[in-house]
């Protein structure tokens, strides 16, 4: 093998070894993330079962039912809505009419089992993502958001 050939099998098997690098973390991310959608999204996009997930809007008014831990609500974007359950310790500000962000999975009947819930940290503060979610749709009357 000459000293061209040589270099040149280095070359190859250095970019194979990148390639190979890249394609591990790519996979190794996209496994990570988790993707915020609002209601609407949830009734136009198919999302499967045993994707993790954020759902962002509003706690619907006279929604929230404690049974014990567990704790059945709906939030909405104002145009659409999913049913929601979460079994734990609710953030104190949590209540109906308040902007929340639950993550978890979509289940097979289409109610969202959070595994963690977010709640606003005071009356002007609303996630990002909700608000301009809510201004696209037209629903928004708020201030706009605090960062």
């Amino acid at each position: 093998m000459t000293r061209k050939q040589r270099r040149l099998y280095f070359v190859l098997l250095g970019m194979l070894a990148l390639a190979a690098a890249t394609a591990l973390v790519l996979t190794a991310v996209g496994d990570g993330m988790v993707y915020f959608y609002t209601p609407a999204d949830l009734k136009t996009k198919h999302v499967g079962p045993d994707r993790r997930l954020r759902i962002g809007g509003l706690v619907e008014q006279g929604s929230v039912v404690k049974d014990g831990k567990t704790v059945r609500f709906v939030i909405t974007d104002l145009t659409a809505t999913v049913p929601a359950v979460y079994t734990g310790v609710l953030p104190d500000l949590f209540r109906e009419g308040q902007g929340v962000v639950a993550e978890g999975k979509l289940d097979a009947a289409g109610v969202f089992q959070a595994s963690e819930v977010l709640a606003k940290h005071d009356e002007k503060y609303m996630p990002k993502e909700v608000s301009e979610a809510l201004k696209k749709s037209g629903q928004w009357q708020g201030e706009g958001t605090k960062k």
